[in-house]
């Protein structure tokens, strides 16, 4: 931002460990902002995650009668963003260059995105967008790597299930069984809702679900890494 003659502060608010949001808010008072972009670093939008995290923001920031004058703006979504889109891409295109057959080829890896997982009830009795939107970014990045030059095969499943209550389908770990039992021996596997690396992609992809892989015959695993610092996202 500096360097596009933005002159900006940065605050990290997180839910379950510090810097909480009581805590950036505090020091957003203290440094006497008067104007607030919100960025969520959920790429889609879940009354789960962005939802909650906005609305415990909103009460925080309502309660405060100097906050209530600082003006801002809310980003709620960005699973279509091109930026986001095309460093996806970029970062699956060069896991499946690592493939001798990496055009699309009937041995090519196959790329397998899976994503954090939510209960069926957000979609389906509260009409979370959720689901839509990270199906919706799969088929951009899957266009994207198609203007690319890659035909790969694809799939979706959704990872991180807890609890007894029904969790949108098809799961990552049957998924991942499915694949192989179909003679699929190579796996591209893509984090599609993460942005940064954390317990779901170092424990349970690469450890927990390269395990299920391993065991049901896939031989050739790559994972993309998280977006982070890539600098086509940033």
């Amino acid at each position: 931002l500096a360097a596009r003659g933005i002159k900006a502060k940065s605050y990290i608010a997180m839910r379950y460990w510090s810097p909480y949001t009581s805590d950036a808010l505090a020091a957003i008072k203290a440094d006497g902002i008067q104007r607030m972009v919100v960025l969520p670093l959920y790429p889609q939008f879940s009354i789960s995650t962005s939802g909650s995290s906005l609305r415990q923001l909103e009460r925080e920031f309502y309660a405060d009668q100097t906050l209530r004058q600082v003006r801002n703006v809310v980003i709620p979504a960005w699973y279509n963003r091109e930026g986001y889109v095309n460093a996806l891409a970029k970062l699956i295109a060069a896991k499946c260059d690592l493939h001798a057959d990496k055009p699309g080829g009937s041995s090519a890896p196959h790329v397998f995105f899976s994503a954090h997982g939510l209960p069926t009830k957000y979609v389906s009795d509260l009409g979370d967008p959720y689901q839509k939107q990270t199906e919706a970014t799969v088929s951009f990045v899957m266009s994207r790597m198609r203007q690319l030059g890659y035909a790969n095969n694809h799939s979706l499943a959704y990872q991180s299930k807890v609890g007894p209550v029904e969790w949108m389908r098809p799961y990552t770990d049957e998924t991942i069984i499915e694949l192989a039992e179909r003679g699929v021996k190579s796996l591209v596997v893509v984090p599609i809702s993460f942005v940064s690396e954390h317990i779901e992609t170092l424990e349970e992809i690469d450890e927990e679900y390269m395990e299920v892989a391993m065991e049901a015959g896939i031989t050739d695993w790559q994972r993309v890494p998280a977006l982070g610092l890539e600098p086509s996202f940033i």
